[in-house]
């Protein structure tokens, strides 16, 4: 039997927090709309106490979207807490989260204070933040570099507090798979109503490890993952949300499910792309111009034979029309002969083998050889 992961997008918050990302209200609620349709679980809509905007922004999502649980972040203080808490009136699912740093740098470095004071002060933002919500999830910031036996304690003490889920954020991206996995294991060891919540994972791309992070904390227990769009986000970005998806779709093996529309994945990266004004590279894994386009002509021929060949996931499994086949001074004759066939020529092969020496000088001279190309080409060998 399947197991679920919850799908936690925060591409409306921590997304946007990339430079030149920036939304307004009304774009917000075209994107989590949009996200509501994909089959999030959860959308993260802003940081309330940020400014005046984010608050809006947070109280208008919640009366647009009524699928998803929606959440609002804030700080382990009171006022962040009364923000979050009022701009969420409207939500039908309401979520604060609420949080602050659990390794001893951010301790020592950025709060100026210490582990018993952490914990108190933890507490104490749950219990405020349960007098607005009932669905109260705290972040143990920077747990990636966190002392395990007081990360435990912390996330023990929280759930006890009242929080429904704890999220152990790798929140610069250091750690190696196995590491982050065997954090997740840990707690669920050691901290002893760890089974009570649902535990989170919310890793960053700092060394490109986010989505096998992610993978080996819901490999060991974690049930959320907290995800964004074409993987956006603070530095290097935050895990993405389509490569874990198939991730786990392609590995049934595994066990888990989530309940995204797969086949809305390319166009809800278009879209997000496009009014984030964030290009997705070419060779973005899952929604990259590249990620289903063959060129070398080893490839190429093996695709035509039988496209399981070197694709691991049909493209319509994301919302792309199909795959493409790009003559280059690469390609071979298989993949030659295949497109100029799709044009309406046909060829035997000795006539085939000499237009395809012309093709490659065509193809050395301009990198990409287009269908005008082909037929001009083609003409030219009728002719002959």
């Amino acid at each position: 039997m399947s197991q679920r992961v919850q799908i936690f997008d925060t591409t409306l918050r921590d997304g946007e927090q990339v430079p030149g990302c920036q939304l307004t209200t009304d774009e917000k609620i075209v994107v989590a709309k949009e996200l509501e349709k994909l089959g999030v679980d959860v959308i993260e809509a802003g940081f309330p106490i940020s400014s005046p905007g984010d608050f809006r922004s947070v109280v208008e999502i919640s009366k647009a979207v009524r699928g998803p649980v929606i959440c609002a972040l804030s700080r382990a203080v009171k006022g962040d807490i009364d923000a979050a808490g009022e701009a969420l009136a409207y939500a039908k699912y309401k979520r604060i989260h609420t949080g602050l740093g659990s390794s001893d740098i951010h301790i020592q470095h950025k709060f100026n204070s210490t582990r018993e004071k952490i914990v108190e002060q933890a507490i104490a933002a749950v219990k405020h933040a349960k007098s607005y919500v009932e669905d109260v999830e705290f972040y143990c910031e920077d747990a990636g570099r966190a002392d395990l036996a007081f990360l435990a304690h912390l996330v023990e003490s929280v759930i006890k507090a009242g929080a429904t889920v704890v999220n152990i954020p790798d929140t610069t991206g250091y750690c190696l798979p196995h590491q982050y996995g065997e954090r997740i294991k840990y707690i669920f060891e050691h901290a002893s109503n760890a089974h009570q919540a649902t535990i989170s994972i919310h890793c960053h791309n700092d060394l490109g490890l986010a989505t096998a992070n992610t993978l080996a904390g819901i490999m060991n227990g974690a049930r959320q993952v907290e995800v964004t769009m074409n993987g956006i986000g603070e530095r290097a970005g935050n895990t993405s949300l389509e490569e874990v998806v198939m991730a786990l779709r392609v590995h049934k093996e595994l066990g888990y499910e989530t309940g995204i529309n797969t086949q809305l994945l390319y166009p809800t990266s278009q879209m997000v792309s496009k009014m984030m004004r964030m290009p997705v590279q070419a060779n973005k894994a899952i929604v990259g111009r590249n990620a289903f386009a063959h060129s070398s002509g080893i490839h190429q021929d093996g695709f035509l034979k039988h496209t399981l060949n070197y694709e691991i996931m049909s493209p319509t499994d994301v919302g792309v029309d199909k795959s493409m086949i790009v003559l280059t001074a690469r390609s071979g004759r298989h993949a030659l002969k295949h497109r100029l066939e799709l044009l309406g020529f046909v060829f035997e092969k000795p006539v085939l083998d000499e237009l395809y020496k012309r093709f490659l000088d065509v193809a050395d001279i301009k990198k990409e050889v287009n269908d005008k190309d082909l037929v001009e080409l083609a003409r030219e060998a009728v002719v002959a």
